[in-house]
C-alpha cells in the first residue's frame, strides 16, 4: 500500500525537529575550538580554531613544536631547523634574524611562532600589521618547557601528543633536582664561544641549569641573555669548573687556551668540560640531555 502525503508530513515534521535540535546541542566549529594562551610577552594569543598552518623562527621552537604534536602542522622554518631530522625537509623563510617576509606571506600562516630575544622586533611587528597571529615565545627555565609545550599544542589542538611529552620532562626534571638540591655548590664559567669571549647570564635556560645541577654561575649577577666579558673578569671570579659549548658537536679547541692559567682552580684541577650546544641553547626538551651531562660534570668538580 502506497504512503500518501499526509502519512509524510509527521516523518518529515519530526526528522525536521531531531536535527533543528541536534544542531542547537552542537556549537559551531568556531565556537567549540576557538582557543587562547597568553605568549611570554603577556600577550593573549587567541585563534577562532587551532592551527592548520603554523611557521616557526626558530630552530627550538621548530623543536618545540614537534614535542607538541604540531610537526605535521609547519609549513615553513628558518635555517639551522634540523631536529627531528623532518624539519630538515620543511620550506625555509630565512634565517631567524633575517626573515623572508615574501615568502611567509605566500605560506599562507595562521599562526607564527617566534623567538623573543632572537628575532627582529620590526620584522615580527610587521607581521602583526600584515594581520598575521603571533605567538612569542622563550623558555628562561626548565621548567617552563613543558607549559610552552602545552600552550603551543593547544594552540595546534594537539593535547593528548603533548600531555605525554610534557609527563615525562616533568618527572624526569623532578629526579635530576632531588638529585642535586643539596649538593655542595660549585662555581661556574659556561663559555659560549671564544672571540668574543661570550657566557650565559642569570636570566637565561643555561643559568637554570647550573642552579639545577647545584653550580654557581659566576655571572649569575648580569642580565642580559648572552654577555660579553672579558679573560680577567672570569680569572678574578676564580670558576671551579669552565663549561664549554661552541658552534659545533666536536670539542671546541679554544677550551684549553685556559690552560694559560695554571692558578684557576678549573684549570689546576682538570675540571675543563665541554657539552653538545643544542643540548644546552636550544631551549627545547633535549635540554634534560643537556642538564644530565652538565650534571655529571660538576659532580666530577664538585669531588676533585
Amino acid at each position: 500500500m502506497p504512503i500518501t502525503i499526509l502519512q509524510l508530513r509527521p516523518l518529515t515534521s519530526l526528522l525536521l525537529c531531531l536535527i533543528l535540535c541536534t544542531a542547537m546541542l552542537t556549537p559551531s566549529r568556531g565556537l567549540a575550538q576557538a582557543v587562547e594562551v597568553t605568549d611570554d610577552e603577556n600577550a593573549k594569543v587567541r585563534l577562532a580554531h587551532p592551527a592548520e598552518r603554523i611557521i616557526s623562527l626558530a630552530p627550538s621552537l621548530t623543536e618545540l613544536l614537534f614535542a607538541a604534536g604540531a610537526g605535521d602542522k609547519l609549513v615553513g622554518v628558518v635555517e639551522y631547523s634540523d631536529y627531528p631530522p623532518a624539519a630538515s625537509a620543511l620550506p625555509i623563510v630565512g634565517r631567524f634574524d633575517l626573515l623572508d617576509m615574501e615568502r611567509i606571506l605566500q605560506l599562507e600562516p595562521d599562526l607564527i611562532v617566534a623567538w623573543q630575544s632572537g628575532n627582529p622586533r620590526a620584522s615580527v611587528k610587521r607581521l602583526r600589521e600584515l594581520g598575521l597571529t603571533v605567538y612569542i615565545a622563550e623558555p628562561k627555565q626548565l621548567s617552563s618547557i613543558p607549559s610552552h609545550i602545552e600552550r603551543l599544542a593547544a594552540l595546534a589542538g594537539t593535547a593528548d601528543t603533548a600531555d605525554v611529552a610534557t609527563a615525562a620532562f616533568r618527572e624526569r626534571l623532578a629526579q635530576l633536582s632531588t638529585r642535586y638540591e643539596t649538593r655542595t655548590p660549585v662555581s661556574v664559567f659556561y663559555q659560549v664561544w671564544d672571540l668574543p669571549l661570550i657566557t650565559a647570564g642569570g636570566n637565561e635556560l643555561i643559568n637554570d641549569i647550573i642552579t639545577l645541577c647545584g653550580g654557581r654561575n659566576i655571572f649569575a649577577d648580569i642580565s642580559l641573555v648572552a654577555p660579553k666579558v672579558s679573560v680577567e673578569a672570569v680569572l678574578a671570579r676564580n670558576p671551579t669548573a669552565i663549561i664549554a659549548s661552541g658552534m659545533d658537536i666536536e670539542r671546541p679547541e679554544w677550551l684549553d687556551d685556559w690552560k694559560r692559567w695554571p692558578g684557576v682552580p678549573a684549570v689546576a684541577k682538570d675540571n675543563l668540560f665541554f657539552v653538545p650546544p643544542e643540548l644546552l641553547q636550544r631551549h627545547t626538551p633535549r635540554a634534560l640531555q643537556g642538564a644530565q651531562m652538565m650534571c655529571e660534570q660538576i659532580e666530577i668538580a664538585r669531588t676533585r
